[in-house]
């Protein structure tokens, strides 16, 4: 089977090269510019005719990208691809699961069938699966989910000594119990009670038996940081020491990150989304899951771990 072109969308670059030299493939150059109404102007600089042909491109703040994105997919197609992968570390629009509010858009759904309209199949890291169990009730076309324990145990077992693994809310005892399981590490989980887009508050049990650990609280997404902030808070106010954050995707905006550097003595994130956090590497497990998937030997679809 012949290897692969990699391709990156803009800001991406970084990962598509890790990726494409994991693979032995050869690295795709996209020119793409708009024009002065803000159209976009797209082309490949390499011959994409009877190649497969991956897409990487992270979708967070997606609104921009996505139209470019389906874009490159087509034209790829219309130029000869066999097939037309993407692998999307962060994969977007995964929060709105119901129609909370009569008339409200369910925005997964409307992602899931538009991408699954353009691409032949879709690699990504730890999406926010709530009330969905697996990617397949709303993609149509084969989903590739790749795991951060490993590396993010990997990390801790490097990097911190006698660690107390903490999970924010319930959702998060997916991630916290695997690490803990990989690094020997015990672990509580938090319970959160959300009041809007920014607004939480922790209920945090006595960890005082804790207090010679070196807490590490894990989220899959931060973005405002206010729950690992509060956390953080609620832990040094029981004497525990300042914790090491650790996000598998960083969406933290300037603000919030300055905000929970104040509590925290480390903020380390996976390189899902680019940002100054990324310290621990994914690509070259992205990579093996887009080679099994090309493959046909991929393992479709997620579970989430049974949280009590």
């Amino acid at each position: 089977m012949s290897k692969p072109l990699v391709v990156a969308l803009p800001g991406n670059e970084a990962l598509a090269d890790a990726v494409a030299h994991r693979l032995a493939a050869p690295l795709g150059t996209l020119e793409m510019r708009s024009f002065p109404d803000g159209e976009t102007y797209l082309r490949f600089e390499e011959e994409t005719g009877g190649m497969d042909v991956i897409l990487v491109c992270s979708m967070d703040r997606p609104d921009p990208k996505f139209l470019p994105l389906v874009f490159a997919a087509h034209t790829a197609r219309d130029l000869g691809a066999s097939r037309v992968v993407l692998i999307a570390p962060y994969l977007c629009y995964m929060r709105q699961d119901k129609r909370f509010h009569a008339g409200e858009a369910v925005t997964s759904v409307s992602f899931a069938r538009l991408a699954s309209a353009a691409f032949d199949g879709l690699v990504t890291v730890d999406p926010h699966l709530h009330r969905y169990r697996e990617l397949s009730e709303i993609y149509s076309v084969p989903a590739v989910v790749v795991h951060s324990a490993a590396p993010i145990a990997g990390w801790i077992a490097r990097n911190e000594q006698k660690p107390l693994l903490i999970g924010p809310d319930i959702e998060s005892e997916q991630w916290v119990s695997e690490v803990a399981g990989l690094v020997d590490a015990p672990y509580r989980v938090l319970r959160k009670e959300r009041f809007g887009d920014r607004k939480v508050k922790i209920a945090m049990p006595d960890l005082r038996e804790f207090r010679e650990h070196t807490p590490v609280l894990i989220d899959d997404i931060v973005s405002s940081g206010r729950t690992m902030i509060e956390a953080a808070q609620k832990l040094q106010a029981q004497g525990l020491r300042a914790p090491t954050c650790i996000a598998v995707h960083a969406l933290l905006t300037a603000e919030a990150y300055r905000s929970l550097k104040d509590v925290a003595a480390k903020i380390v994130s996976t390189n899902t989304v680019l940002h100054e956090s990324n310290g621990i590497e994914i690509s070259d497990h992205l990579a093996v899951a887009a080679a099994d998937l090309l493959a046909g030997r991929a393992k479709i679809g997620f579970r989430p771990a049974a949280s009590n």
